[in-house]
């Protein structure tokens, strides 16, 4: 191996830093949740709101960051990007209010949308070998995605020892050593004619995206009212006027021409239901196992090992499942697969159902690590070779989104069950549980009805993965040549 290969090997390892925090960050408080109620009594939709910020701020600037990265160098946007992640995950360690954490989250969620793309960017330049890049690629993949199923282990494991801020406060030395050897291991990478941002588009999409958002969680969580269904109105009008403009621009954020195909439609909504599911099974599952169940948070950790631990493995395996059954059956099959997995949890009660989540979580994550590892290709493959960024650059927002998208609108449809269902003493189980004197009838009301909204949310999620899986059966074609990335002439 030459010095400059084992430099660029050693700039990989670099990369991965911020990488692994990234996709971490976005799941390691599924099961740190019930710890910051008690410390911070967050409302439904605040604890909603910590959980999911975080995600639609990667994914809202996600491409526009890219575009900021061609512009003015994509190392110095890693390191402004890494600082900045510090500080937000200090900030977030110590937050005193609800208000102050979602703050903090939103900033390390805008930090988190400068390292991806350019972290792809320094890496693709470290290998000039198109062998050795597809190889590290592959890698930078399965380290996003193995951030993704750890991040709920590494935090069990962290509050069994610690106090909650222990969640953030382990990012702190990985961001130090990244900006310690970035400057020594990686180069400065520039585009020769970088891209427009329009800041009009980049501010459409966050602010309609937020406004929708809050306006369902607080029609779940209070019921209706003038302030939620005109934020709900106002973002769909805002979401609206994004979706035109972008048909008027050169450069869009997001081209939705692309969407007449039907093979990236495909890929772009398997990007981002999966993501979907399994946030938001990982986040109420947590709940059940912690409060409905009473499990030490270390115990509800190593459950959620053996799912994690098969997400990782198809990362890695999917490349070879692909070329011996095709992509085509791979992705058909992976939304069965997720359907019934996450219909295991139906099995789940107030008394139980241990068992039946970990088996949920080995069968659904089959799927997650398919879905995980083929849904970049196959939206590149689907298009001409000019619009490949473009389409690889949605698939990746597709993920953040869905990621945060699961937890906002299925852990609002929990909480809307629990609202109607539940003993009506607070609006979440952690908050009714927390009240004192509360009689052991109500505490037995309480977590029905939690368990009433998990199910309801895991039937609309399975339901929705049959529905795709039947789709992509229809509109995949048979020929392997429409999933292979097209040359460009």
């Amino acid at each position: 191996m030459t010095r400059q290969s084992t430099r660029a090997w050693f700039g990989l390892l670099v990369i991965l830093c911020p990488v692994l925090l990234v996709s971490m960050d976005g799941s390691i408080l599924f099961l740190a949740m019930p710890r910051i109620s008690q410390a911070l009594s967050p409302s439904a939709d605040q604890a909603l709101w910590i959980l999911d910020v975080y995600g639609f701020a990667v994914g809202s600037l996600l491409i526009a960051f890219g575009n900021l990265g061609d512009r003015y160098g994509r190392l110095k946007l890693l390191m402004i990007g890494a600082t900045v992640f510090g500080l937000g995950s200090a900030g977030a360690a110590f937050a005193p209010t609800p208000e102050l954490l979602i703050t903090f989250r939103a900033l390390m969620g805008l930090a988190g949308a400068t390292l991806l793309p350019s972290a792809l960017a320094v890496l693709s330049e470290l290998f000039t070998d198109p062998r050795r890049r597809a190889r590290a690629i592959g890698v930078f993949a399965a380290a996003f995605a193995a951030g993704f199923a750890i991040g709920p282990v590494v935090g069990g494991v962290l509050l069994e020892r610690f106090e909650w801020g222990s969640v953030f406060l382990v990012n702190l030395p990985v961001i130090a050593v990244f900006l310690l050897l970035a400057p020594v291991l990686l180069r400065e990478v520039r585009a020769t004619r970088p891209g427009r941002v329009d800041t009009v588009s980049v501010v459409l999409s966050a602010a309609g995206l937020l406004l929708a958002i809050y306006g369902i969680k607080h029609v779940a969580a209070d019921g209706l009212s003038f302030a939620a269904v005109s934020a709900g109105i106002a973002g769909a009008a805002l979401l609206g006027w994004f979706a035109r403009r972008q048909r008027t621009l050169d450069q869009p954020l997001i081209d939705f021409a692309l969407f007449r195909d039907r093979v990236f439609t495909i890929a772009i909504v398997t990007g981002l239901l999966p993501l979907a599911a399994w946030s938001a099974a990982a986040y109420l599952a947590g709940i059940h196992l912690q409060s409905v169940l009473g499990l030490p948070v270390l115990h509800a950790a190593l459950l959620a090992l053996p799912g994690a631990a098969v997400l990782t493995i198809m990362c890695v395996v999917t490349s070879a499942l692909v070329e011996r059954v095709g992509k085509r059956a791979a992705l058909i099959g992976c939304h069965f697969a997720i359907a019934i997995g996450l219909s295991l949890l139906l099995m789940t009660g107030v008394s139980g159902g241990v068992g039946w989540y970990v088996a949920s979580t080995v069968v659904a994550g089959v799927g997650y690590g398919i879905s995980f590892s083929v849904v970049a290709d196959t939206a590149v493959a689907a298009v001409p070779a000019e619009r490949a960024g473009a389409a690889g650059a949605i698939a990746e927002t597709s993920n953040e989104i869905g990621n945060a998208l699961g937890i906002a609108l299925m852990g609002s449809l929990a909480a809307l069950v629990f609202r109607l269902a539940g003993p009506d003493l607070a609006p979440t189980l952690d908050e009714t549980l927390q009240l004192s004197g509360i009689a052991p009838a109500a505490t037995a009301d309480a977590k029905s009805a939690f368990v009433a909204g998990l199910h309801t949310a895991v039937v609309v999620l399975s339901l929705l993965h049959v529905a795709l899986g039947v789709l992509a059966l229809r509109w995949l074609p048979h020929s392997a040549k429409a999933l292979v990335p097209q040359a460009s002439e």
